[in-house]
């Protein structure tokens, strides 16, 4: 922690973070804000950028190791004057001057984050300390996207930001689950020793065009099994429950915390709770009434239920989701069907 003595007594103060820029200040400029979205070519990432990109007074810089993120979701902001794209992996030290960093790099499907573990951990906690690192450095406020895995398989439902959550720590999925607690734990560690300004989203199950098609995730794997005619496989038994956001209400979330005086962390998700059988009659009724729904078996350590308590997120920064799972299906199933060339039948 930076100190310096006072007039040469013992009196020693504590430097606040510096400030990212003098122009922040000056009275006949004002400076467009400098905003870093790591992981900025992923799914959730890329309608962030889309949404940051809306203000003219906003400078937007995208850091992606497209491991699980694509050009292709930027294609629009290339070339653009307030947009840059940076190939680099969060794992290694970026010097860069920003004034926010939203940190979403990390691979979020079982499919890629178990692909290899240790990389998952190290993106968790070498690219957060990387991250809290240039904010402490530059003086930016950094908001991390941590989950709803830190609950692990909950013992408490709905799930409220002061549950500790019931984790398995030596797991296939511990890599992602323990490597986003930790990062929660470095950044109010980050914060309480630095004064760096935080806020923590644990945000649930998303959905929405630009998903991975065969990503592993139900709404992906069910709406994809749909479009080809394949059934859709439901893991047992069919009674887990998940909570689905449509993308452009987490983006809302997002940003309204960031800009607000709440460090969180802060559930952000729709409490809307369904079944994985009730998933399933949906999307066969929304997009292929013709297919079959079969049941497989299930993957080790997948929790039994989810559904946040968004009191918070309500109180606190006035944030409530409004697009239901049956309006933000069809927009899905566009998006997919136009990537996968299958049009719909008539």
């Amino acid at each position: 922690m930076a100190k310096e003595a006072s007039n040469g007594d013992n009196h020693v103060t504590t430097k606040p973070p510096p400030e990212p820029s003098p122009l922040r200040k000056a009275k006949f400029f004002q400076a467009n804000m400098r905003i870093l979205v790591t992981g900025g070519a992923g799914f959730i990432g890329s309608h962030l950028v889309d949404k940051l990109m809306e203000n003219e007074k906003n400078e937007v810089i995208v850091v992606d190791n497209y491991f699980t993120g694509s050009k292709d979701n930027l294609r629009q902001w290339i070339g653009h004057p307030r947009f840059e794209l940076i190939r680099h992996d969060v794992t290694e030290p970026l010097l860069i001057e920003v004034d926010q960093i939203y940190h979403l790099a990390c691979p979020a499907s079982p499919i890629f984050y178990k692909y290899n573990p240790v990389k998952t951990i190290k993106t968790n906690v070498i690219g957060t300390l990387n991250m809290l690192g240039l904010a402490k450095r530059v003086g930016a406020r950094i908001l991390l996207t941590s989950t709803s895995e830190v609950y692990g398989d909950p013992l408490v439902h709905p799930q409220d930001e002061s549950y500790w959550g019931n984790v398995n720590p030596i797991g296939v999925r511990s890599c992602y689950d323990e490597g986003k607690r930790v990062a929660e734990t470095l950044m109010f560690d980050y914060h309480r020793q630095h004064g760096i300004e935080i806020r923590i989203a644990r945000i649930f199950n998303t959905y929405g065009p630009r998903m991975n098609i065969d990503d592993g995730r139900v709404v992906s794997n069910f709406i994809a099994q749909a479009i080809r005619d394949e059934p859709l496989t439901v893991q047992l038994p069919g009674t887990q429950t998940r909570s689905f956001c449509y993308v452009s209400d987490m983006v809302d979330g997002l940003i309204r915390l960031m800009e607000g005086d709440n460090t969180g962390p802060i559930n952000i998700g729709n409490p809307g709770e369904f079944t994985m059988l009730e998933l399933a009659e949906t999307v066969k009724e929304t997009i292929n009434p013709d297919v079959k729904i079969i049941t497989v078996e299930n993957t080790p350590d997948d929790p039994r239920q989810r559904k946040p308590d968004i009191t918070k997120a309500n109180e606190l920064l006035g944030w409530e989701p409004t697009v239901k799972l049956r309006e933000g299906l069809p927009l899905m199933e566009e998006d997919f069907r136009k990537r996968l060339g299958i049009s719909r039948k008539n």
